[in-house]
């Protein structure tokens, strides 16, 4: 991870962690009162070089179900908690991933790191050298679809991202994440 992308990734966690240390209480208050279970969910995502990490994410599912990506389950909203949906449609369950920000496991802007089971998205992300990314909390496939593309899409993204990576494009990235999280749009679940 170059230099200038690294100051910019801890200047916006210092930032966003002052603005959003209250509305991170609040959410972590919400989810330990409204379902069983740990406030926090840890899963094993895939990492830059395909080096695997635990990754953060304030819970959503209930307590139990099973460690797949979303859209693998039959019937997603099953499984969700009572604000599940609420917290994923406006990116909230995201909150903690500011932690690996700083440890410099993530960068604000990359590709969203996969589950470790993922292995049709880890195999074509390292066939197009997109492994070498740092992963992202998001990413130009997220703001082009998010969970409405398919594999061979999301990698396409990627690997355009790759390409053209540059300070300006992540935040052209981050300003519209912004937009889209403010419209939820993308998210199927």
């Amino acid at each position: 991870m170059n230099f200038s992308k690294r100051m910019l990734d801890i200047f916006l966690c210092i930032v966003a962690g002052l603005l959003l240390m209250g509305p991170v209480f609040i959410v972590a208050s919400v989810v330990l009162v409204t379902s069983k279970g740990p406030v926090i969910f840890w899963s094993d995502r895939v990492g830059r070089n395909n080096k695997i990490f635990s990754m953060a994410k304030f819970r959503t599912m209930r307590f139990g179900a099973p460690t797949v990506a979303t859209n693998d389950l039959q019937n997603p909203k099953s499984h969700l908690t009572s604000v599940g949906a609420f917290l994923r449609k406006t990116s909230l369950d995201e909150l903690p991933q500011l932690w690996h920000i700083i440890r410099g496991e993530m960068s604000f802007v990359g590709p969203r790191p996969a589950l470790f089971n993922q292995k049709e998205l880890i195999e074509l992300r390292s066939a197009k050298g997109v492994q070498i990314l740092t992963p992202g909390l998001t990413g130009w496939a997220q703001v082009n679809g998010r969970d409405q593309l398919s594999i061979a899409e999301k990698v396409a993204f990627d690997s355009a991202y790759l390409e053209s990576k540059s300070i300006l494009f992540d935040i052209k990235i981050l300003w519209l994440t912004l937009l889209r999280v403010v419209g939820s749009s993308g998210i199927s679940h």
